[in-house]
């Protein structure tokens, strides 16, 4: 069998294998494939996969000779690229087209955003180990952009106040954001609708602010849940008053397979200080502030909004070696005692992540949401 690994959009630094993910599928006897330059962004050079044993091969030959094809986006195949398997995070409930488009041209589509998001499924979480980086980042960027210091200073020439950080959202990302606002100095404030993150939250050294009412998130796999009108009112009430003292705002809260709650206005963001920043990692299902644009930094009211859809990509080396174990654990799955490829539709997070099979959307999550003519 043939793995390829093929060079990723313009825009992403990550590759989907590292070379030493890679050695670990060839002791396996499994054959792997690269693009020219694909792992170039993330500091592994072609000359690095070739000593491990992989071959560099054009995409042309990649497309037409490997069994299994992983790219972290999809952005197109030649059309007569049929009966192959694509691996990588497609956000298919927000692509439905694409999702026909797979279907009609006979594609094997896995995409792991689709994960669920049990004990089990942890080692190939992408979503969780991406979000880790990027929660971390969100806070590194803001720190740079923001004109003041983060930590309490005192100096002969005076002090300084310490940041004061407000995070929406304590799921990976968002608890990354407070562990690293803390290390930096400052106080924060957190936000979310699962009285479950107390616990973690206050343990990280923050404030919890709570709003009455929540309606229950615990089985939404990390994901905040739709809430009432009611909640609604009271929890930008309270946030408003947050923000109001907040120098620096990480927004994280994301509802599987719709748009992003909006749970910063344009109101709320002219009563913050001149100079301070938010960092929304929620941009690319639309974002939690009013003005967001995804990967896009705006300036509104001298509030610097930043929609960052993909700041795992800003550290390269790390977020390529962490997906790579998840695709390498998510390959354990799919791949036989004898090396094959075999499709074991009982298993629940085969059956979650495969999208489109032998010409069907067979995926349950995407035919429940999405009761299209095209899909069957």
């Amino acid at each position: 069998m043939t793995i390829g690994i093929l060079k990723e959009p313009s825009f992403e630094s990550r590759v989907s294998l590292l070379a030493g993910e890679a050695a670990a599928l060839i002791k396996n006897g499994i054959n792997v494939w690269v693009e020219p330059d694909a792992g170039l962004k993330s500091f592994c050079i072609d000359k690095d996969y070739v000593d491990v044993g992989a071959v560099i091969k054009s995409r042309a030959d990649i497309f037409e000779g490997a069994d299994v094809l992983l790219s972290i986006h999809y952005y197109g195949v030649p059309i007569d690229a049929k009966n192959k398997i694509f691996i990588g995070v497609y956000l298919p409930l927000y692509n439905l087209g694409q999702v026909e488009d797979w279907a009609n041209q006979g594609q094997t589509v896995f995409s792991l955003d689709m994960l669920p998001r049990t004990t089990r499924a942890q080692t190939m979480d992408v979503l969780s180990s991406q979000s880790n980086i990027a929660g971390y980042k969100a806070v590194v960027l803001a720190a740079s952009l923001y004109p003041r210091y983060f930590p309490m200073m005192m100096t002969a020439a005076g002090s300084c106040s310490p940041a004061k950080v407000l995070v929406l959202g304590a799921g990976v990302a968002g608890l990354q954001a407070v562990a690293t606002s803390r290390r930096l100095g400052a106080v924060v404030e957190v936000f979310d609708t699962r009285a479950a993150a107390k616990e973690e939250v206050l343990s990280l050294g923050a404030k919890f602010v709570e709003v009455e009412g929540t309606a229950d998130a615990s089985k939404a796999g990390g994901y905040a849940v739709d809430q009432s009108e009611d909640f609604q009112q009271r929890q930008k009430l309270r946030i408003a008053e947050s923000i109001k003292k907040a120098d620096i705002v990480i927004t994280t809260a994301q509802i599987f397979g719709k748009r992003a709650p909006i749970l910063i206005t344009k109101d709320m963001i002219t009563t913050m200080r001149a100079g301070s920043v938010i960092v929304d990692l929620a941009a690319p299902t639309g974002g939690n502030t009013e003005v967001t644009k995804d990967n896009e930094t705006i300036v509104c009211s001298n509030i610097t909004v930043i929609g960052a859809g993909n700041l795992a990509s800003s550290a390269p080396s790390d977020a390529s070696k962490l997906y790579g174990k998840n695709v390498l654990n998510f390959l354990n799955l799919l791949i036989n005692k004898t090396g094959s490829i075999e499709l074991n539709f009982t298993d629940d997070i085969i059956s979650s992540t495969c999208i489109t099979n032998e010409g069907k959307v067979i995926s349950p999550l995407i035919i429940k949401n999405y009761n299209h003519a095209n899909i069957t």
